[in-house]
Order: C-alpha cells, then sequence, then structure tokens
C-alpha cells in the first residue's frame, strides 16, 4: 500500500444525493475504473501489481470532481470483474480528502458533534484495505451480537481484501471477515474474529413515523471518530437512484427513511436512532449540491432481514455467501472501447466481466504491450494479476478466453457468468487463444476473490 494513499467515504447519493464512503488510493497499478478517480495521485506501485495495457487513459478524473451523483449505492455491482471495477470509485464519485472536513455535498459538517458514549452503544468504525487498488476506506456498522456479527452497508466493504472493525466504546479492534453481501439491497454482514462479550446495539420496536425526532452516528468523514447529528424524519418510502458512471450501474433503493440530518461520507452503514437512543434504520446516503442535507436510511426492519437471509446461509439471486471465486485478471469492455479489472469475473467483484472506462498502469507506470487483440469470439484480457491463479497458468494480456469447462464463453458478460457459479477453491478447465492464434487450456482452482 502507498504511505499516503488517499481513502474514500462509504455514500450513496441521487442526482442530488451521494453515497456515503470515503477512499483513498494512488493509480499505478490500480483497476480501470479505481484509475479513473485517482488520476492526480503520484504514481508508486501498485500493492498487487497489475500488468495490462492502458486504455482510455485520458478520461481519467480528479477525486471529488464528479459532480454530485452517485455512481453506485453498492460499489460491487459496477459491472466488474471479479477483481473490483467500479469499486475502485468511492461511491457517489464524491470521496473527499480526509484532510478536507467536507462531507459529500461539498460542504464542512456543522451540524453534527461528538458521539455520546449512550448515542456510541453499539456502533462500530469500519476501515478496510482494497489490495487489487491500492487504496483504503472506511464506514459505519452496526453490532448484531455478543460474539460480533455487524451490519454494514455492501458498499462499505465491497472489493476490500482486509476488514477491521473497532468498537467505538472500547478502542479495541478486530479482524473481520464478510458472512454475506446483497448488493441489491446494500446490506453486508460481518463476522469479528475471536469477539466476545460486545454490547449489540437496541432495535427499535416501534415504528418510525414522519416529524420523528432521529439522530445519525456514524465514522462521519473516516476520522475515526463517531459523530452524531440531529435531525428528523421528513418522509417514508423514498426512493434513491444513482447515477452510472464509469463501470458502475445506476442503482435504486426504495422504502428508505428520508431525514433532514447531516449525514456525511463516512456515515454509511451506521445507526440512525430515534429519541429513545434505538436504531430505526442504517444509514445509506446523503444529498449533495445543496446547502441543506438529505439524508436516506434503509429501515432497520428491511436491513435486518436481509442480514437474517445471509447469515442463515440462504442463497438468493442477489447477494454473495462469504466471498466470491477470483481469477486474477482485467478484461477489455464487450465493446471494446475500454478495459476494466476482473479479479474473479463477474458483474459483482469476484463474479464476472468488467465494463469499466478508465485507464490501467502497469506495475512500473509504464505499460506493457499486449501485441494485438485476437479476433476470436471471447473474453479479450486487458491484464493479469500476480500471484493469482490466471498468472500461474500463464495467461496474459491480450489472451481471448474461450471456455470455461463445457461452458462457451462469447465476451465478458459471459465470463462472468460462469465464473459465478463457482466458489473459491473450485478447480475449472481454461481454454483460450492468444495472439498469435495458438490455443490452450489448463485447469486452475479458483482463489478467494476481494468482498462482492
Amino acid at each position: 500500500m502507498s504511505t499516503n494513499p488517499r481513502r474514500r467515504l462509504a455514500a450513496a447519493v441521487t442526482a442530488a444525493a451521494a453515497a456515503l464512503a470515503l477512499t483513498v488510493g494512488t493509480a499505478a497499478g490500480l483497476p480501470a475504473a479505481a484509475a479513473s478517480h485517482t488520476a492526480t495521485v503520484a504514481a508508486t506501485q501498485s500493492a498487487i501489481p497489475f500488468t495490462g495495457q492502458p486504455a482510455n487513459p485520458g478520461q481519467a478524473t480528479d477525486p471529488g470532481q464528479s459532480g454530485g451523483q452517485s455512481s453506485g449505492l453498492g460499489q460491487g455491482d459496477g459491472g466488474s470483474t471479479g477483481i473490483t471495477p467500479g469499486n475502485g470509485t468511492s461511491p457517489g464519485g464524491n470521496s473527499q480528502s480526509p484532510n478536507t472536513g467536507q462531507g459529500s455535498n461539498g460542504s464542512s459538517q456543522q451540524e453534527a458533534s461528538p458521539a455520546s458514549a449512550e448515542e456510541s452503544t453499539g456502533v462500530v468504525l469500519i476501515d478496510t484495505e482494497l489490495g487489487y487498488e491500492n487504496a483504503e476506506a472506511a464506514g459505519t456498522g452496526i453490532v448484531l451480537s455478543k460474539d460480533g456479527l455487524v451490519l454494514t452497508n455492501n458498499h462499505v466493504i465491497a472489493d476490500s481484501t482486509k476488514i477491521s472493525v473497532t468498537v467505538a466504546t472500547t478502542g479495541k479492534t478486530y479482524e473481520a471477515s464478510v458472512v454475506g453481501s446483497d448488493s441489491t439491497d446494500d446490506v453486508a454482514v460481518l463476522q469479528l474474529k475471536d469477539a466476545s462479550d460486545l454490547q449489540p446495539a437496541t432495535i427499535d420496536d416501534d415504528s418510525v413515523t414522519v416529524g420523528d425526532d432521529v439522530t445519525a452516528v456514524g465514522n462521519s468523514e473516516g476520522q475515526g471518530q463517531l459523530q452524531a447529528a440531529d435531525g428528523t424524519v421528513t418522509d417514508l418510502g423514498a426512493s434513491v437512484t444513482t447515477t452510472a458512471q464509469g463501470s458502475e450501474d445506476s442503482e435504486t433503493l426504495n422504502n428508505m427513511i428520508q431525514v433532514q440530518a447531516d449525514i456525511v461520507s463516512g456515515d454509511s452503514g451506521g445507526a440512525l436512532l430515534d429519541d429513545e437512543g434505538e436504531v430505526v434504520g442504517m444509514n445509506t446516503a446523503a444529498s449533495s449540491g445543496s446547502a441543506t442535507v438529505t439524508g436516506f436510511a434503509i429501515p432497520i426492519e428491511s436491513a435486518l432481514s436481509t442480514a437474517e437471509s445471509i447469515i442463515d446461509g440462504e442463497q438468493t439471486s442477489t447477494n454473495t455467501l462469504g466471498y466470491p471465486a477470483f481469477l486474477g485478471i482485467g478484461v477489455q469492455q464487450d465493446s471494446q472501447s475500454g478495459q476494466s479489472s476482473q479479479g474473479s469475473q463477474s458483474g459483482r467483484p469476484g463474479d464476472g466481466s468488467s465494463n469499466g472506462q478508465s485507464g490501467q498502469a502497469s506495475q512500473s507506470g509504464q505499460p506493457s504491450q499486449s501485441g494485438s487483440s485476437s479476433q476470436t469470439a471471447g473474453a479479450v484480457i486487458a491484464g493479469v494479476y500476480e500471484d493469482t491463479p490466471a498468472a500461474e497458468a500463464g495467461l496474459t494480456a491480450g489472451d481471448t478466453i474461450t471456455a470455461i469447462g463445457s461452458t462457451q464463453i462469447t465476451d465478458g458478460t459471459a465470463l462472468s457468468e460462469a465464473i459465478a457459479e463457482h466458489k473459491p477453491g473450485d478447480t475449472v478447465s481454461l481454454s483460450w487463444t492468444d495472439t498469435d492464434g495458438q490455443t490452450h487450456s489448463a485447469k486452475v482452482t479458483l482463489t478467494e476473490g476481494p468482498a462482492a
């Protein structure tokens, strides 16, 4: 990791709203989507070297200049290819440097104060490392059980390769693993290692109504200290729609609690408390570009319903239990207009093909030539990450994957879907054609990818 990475605060927005997560990273060796938001950062060696050919390097943009619209609530759904595409960018594209003191709407958080011990009970600080993007991220979580089950937003932990969680009231930090996540509902569940006797948050047993006084508690701006912002419920059943950006698709969350409260980046996954100090919602998004901040929270009963299915090991069409399978490559867009990284192959990190549109640098910061692209139908490799199944099999930039087992691969989407059918540890037969037109095959054992 860089010694001075930029951080990304977890946050989510709609037209005038932004996702709440803070991220910091460097441009060298990053997946395409990540590089597009770190263009002004000095190039240094990436944490996990990626050898490939850059695409659209001139499209990179300065972090924090996205214009106030979210690129996607769930970072794992950016059309990523299994490694992290679409997640290297801060949700909402509004990431701020931790030293700016500014929220996702570009204004200072004026109406929040340090959370009291009572407000902090059952709320934790989440810090993640995104090893394939040479970046870090910060957000918040809610303690569900004494033995360390934690509820948070999917976009807080998406693409992470390491997660640490600090209990605000004790200052003790735990290593965390992902029990599962649902990018559609923007919910994730973590398990803290060797945790015991934690104080869970108190869940509300009443119905929240318009006009109720509430307090949003979270790791505001990723400062490592919980802040509390008072406000009022202004609507129930609100919808939040993000704007597609880069490799991240537009996302919509319905039936949200809308509040007028100073919620900012880093508050994602935090607790929305009622006047009794009980959790009524999970902070997820906030408005951007206006003087008055409008926040959005997932009703706690909805978040818990999704969390319970994950904890029970119930597989659905939208969730990922544990970590996704990972191949370790970046693939060109199906449109051939750009490239995106693909660690595991999927529409979610670890699953499929990437649709990102930004430049990628090689380990040294200079592009390595991949030769002319093959005309063979399949998924064209933009680059390969070191020490991954793809690297061990001998895949290189410019090769075209044509089959996974008996499944024919026609493009990046098909590759994404094929990898998504597998779990880490599965051995699959891989067929590909190199840039000289020679065919190859090998058996590869898929590894564990970054969080989906």
